[in-house]
């Protein structure tokens, strides 16, 4: 791999930030200075300011998010991030894919750049499962715009998968599976029909569920589940 992703993935800093450094001349290889763009693997010696530099192996977690905190590592205004929820000294961990402030539920954590970037792709199409609650009464027949497709913002959604779970005079239930992700997509697609959601939360990424874990916890993924969604 190029040795800025190779830093980077081993925790020093950024990429650009990596890059900053082998221009300096602070990054060697096998005892020689390094130049930006070089490939290196896994036998070789990689140093910075003389600190031999250990690639460590991937993290990868499940949390399940709950309203009130924003993906984000940090956050200029101060409010609270999915990263308070997390163990201390995880290292560089990010989320994969967005929920946002006021939704919950299924969120993957991961040092891994390649599955989140693989994950959350629209070309790769990976389904994402949503509970969707609404005020009112909405019936399988008002729900065909939104599987068919509905224009919000100028631009016309994708195809997706919706069927009502729970429905009685005050609120109606909906599972929904897209394929896309765009911000508060979900949001807009009900209130183009005239629907408020007044609870939104993921629950599956492909075959990946939320089971057994409670609001604020998170658990780490076994290697067979990893496998999978590198699969997807």
């Amino acid at each position: 791999m190029r040795i800025n992703k190779f830093l980077a993935a081993a925790g020093v800093a950024s990429r650009r930030e990596c890059d900053k450094l082998i221009s300096e001349g602070k990054v060697s290889v096998n005892g020689k200075t390094a130049s930006v763009g070089l490939e290196v693997g896994f036998e070789d010696e990689v140093c910075v300011n003389g600190n031999k530099v250990v690639l460590k192996k991937n993290e990868y977690y499940l949390l399940n998010k709950p309203k009130g905190y924003i993906c984000s590592v940090s956050d200029e205004r101060g409010r609270k991030t999915v990263m308070d929820l997390m163990p201390q000294g995880v290292g560089r961990i990010y989320p994969v894919g967005r929920l946002d402030y006021d939704s919950e539920g299924l969120l993957i954590m991961t040092t891994d750049g390649a599955l989140a970037q693989k994950l959350t792709h629209p070309s790769n199409e990976v389904p994402k499962t949503y509970l969707v609650k609404i005020e009112g009464v909405i019936t399988e027949t008002d729900l065909n715009p939104i599987r068919s497709g509905v224009e919000i913002e100028g631009y016309l959604t994708k195809k997706c998968k919706a069927h009502i779970v729970e429905t009685n005079k005050a609120y109606t239930k909906i599972h929904i599976t897209l394929t896309e992700g765009k911000n508060r997509e979900i949001r807009k697609m009900f209130a183009a029909i005239g629907k408020e959601v007044t609870l939104l939360k993921r629950i599956k990424i492909g075959e990946i569920t939320l089971r057994g874990l409670d609001r604020g916890a998170y658990r780490k993924l076994s290697p067979q589940e990893v496998a999978y969604l590198n699969s997807l």
